[in-house]
């Protein structure tokens, strides 16, 4: 039985391996060609990286012969599910009439569920569909299925659902219920963790175990908060894709039952009491009573639980964790002449990243504080007009990538919603949840 499995598995990516890509230089969408160069601005700064922002996307797509869309990082040659799930976000708000658009979006969708069938345990993929890397990030199970949601509410459009992806996200919802009890359950080991691969002991709290940050680096402490927050979000866009196109009501069922139990364990073991702060959200807990109070720029992150859906700015304990991630006794929090904000022990120390920044604008309570953000961005140009991984707040010609799709869809977004009145885009409901101190 288990030779004709592993057989079975083989013969699936072999398969796959042989979906030779078209070779394409970048991808030409009308549609968002025109709405780059139809954007003019009294400001000419502005004007310039939010067109080169919006097309970023474009020079970073191959299409393949099965019918998908590969969306490469950017300097990197390989797919992250988390970064090329943000990469096309901007272009959701031209899907809806637009042919070529919403084929790009639906052959990422598509994509991404073969991926999920391929290794779910994996968080970058190569244009053949071999893993690039295998760091298990919960977040790269929920960015695919929240993307889906999205595609599916702001176009009405309900056939991307198919029997493929389906399967993906039967792949997608398996792990995270086998990564509940991870040190009874899961085989999972990574070289980078401790204790010979398999990370820090941890126990039992109805949270979904990760060994991986949204940044790639190892997590200290397993249950990693923002991630879980998220995974709630995407439990409930899985449920209600289950329940309303599948018409699966055991899956739907499922998804709600894994949601409910990782919001008990949020509010449960990752709300901390600080003398200065009051109740926050901690970044990362064991279930033991260890914790790490601080934030990583790169999103899921604390900063952005309303962006995603999870909570509203106004919520007591959000307020209070943003107030504390937002000021100098958040360690990751650097203040130089050109800029203030979150950055991450994955880059320089002192470097600010421009997706916190983002996340900072995007869950702001007042103008001032998104323009404030606006001209930080724009203050961050080195002179080619395009937003990087991190820079130094005191000089930004020193930065880290020169090429990273992911903040520059985030600042094509953040343009549009916060400065031209375009709606946001739908996120999950989480109307049903009790939360801790709101």
């Amino acid at each position: 039985m288990r030779f004709s499995i592993v057989r079975g598995v083989l013969c699936t990516l072999a398969a796959l391996a042989l979906l030779a890509p078209r070779p394409v230089s970048a991808l030409e969408l009308d549609a968002i060609s025109k709405a780059a160069a139809g954007y003019t601005v009294a400001d000419p700064k502005l004007e310039s990286m939010y067109r080169a922002a919006l097309l970023d996307t474009n020079r970073q797509v191959t299409l393949a012969s099965d019918g998908t869309a590969y969306i490469k990082t950017g300097d990197i040659p390989a797919e992250w599910l988390r970064d090329a799930s943000v990469q096309v976000r901007p272009y959701l708000y031209f899907a809806k009439g637009d042919m070529q658009v919403d084929a790009l979006l639906r052959g990422t969708i598509a994509r991404m569920g073969k991926y999920l069938q391929v290794d779910p345990y994996a968080n970058a993929f190569t244009l053949d569909y071999r893993v690039w890397e295998r760091k298990f990030e919960l977040d790269s199970l929920a960015y695919p299925i929240t993307l889906a949601w999205t595609y599916w509410k702001q176009t009405g459009d309900a056939s991307i659902f198919t029997g493929d992806l389906s399967l993906g996200f039967d792949s997608a919802l398996s792990t995270m219920e086998r990564e509940q009890d991870h040190p009874r359950n899961s085989t999972y080991m990574e070289k980078e963790l401790v204790n010979g691969g398999k990370g820090n002991p941890v126990a039992y709290t109805g949270m979904i175990w990760t060994g991986f940050r949204p940044s790639d680096d190892a997590c200290t402490y397993d249950y990693l908060i923002p991630s879980e927050m998220m995974a709630v979000v995407a439990l409930g866009n899985l449920e209600e894709i289950e329940r309303d196109v599948y018409h699966n009501v055991i899956k739907a069922q499922r998804a709600k039952a894994l949601r409910d139990e990782v919001q008990t364990g949020i509010q449960t073991y990752g709300v901390q009491f600080t003398p200065n702060y009051g109740y926050i959200y901690a970044y990362e807990v064991d279930g033991f009573g260890n914790k790490i109070l601080m934030d990583d720029a790169n999103v899921p992150s604390l900063l952005s639980a309303p962006y995603l859906g999870y909570t509203k700015p106004s919520s007591f304990v959000y307020r209070n964790t943003r107030k504390f991630l937002l000021s100098k006794d958040n360690p990751t929090y650097y203040v130089g002449k050109i800029a203030r904000g979150i950055g991450s022990p994955h880059t320089n120390d002192n470097y600010v990243w421009p997706i916190a920044l983002l996340m900072q604008g995007f869950t702001a309570s007042s103008d001032g504080e998104r323009k404030d953000v606006l001209t930080q961005l724009l203050a961050s140009d080195p002179g080619d007009h395009l937003l990087h991984e991190s820079f130094n707040p005191d000089d930004p010609s020193k930065f880290t990538r020169a090429d990273f799709g992911w903040p520059n869809a985030l600042f094509s977004e953040y343009v549009m919603t916060q400065f031209e009145g375009v709606p946001s885009l739908p996120v999950g409901s989480t109307a049903d949840l009790d939360f801790r101190g709101d």
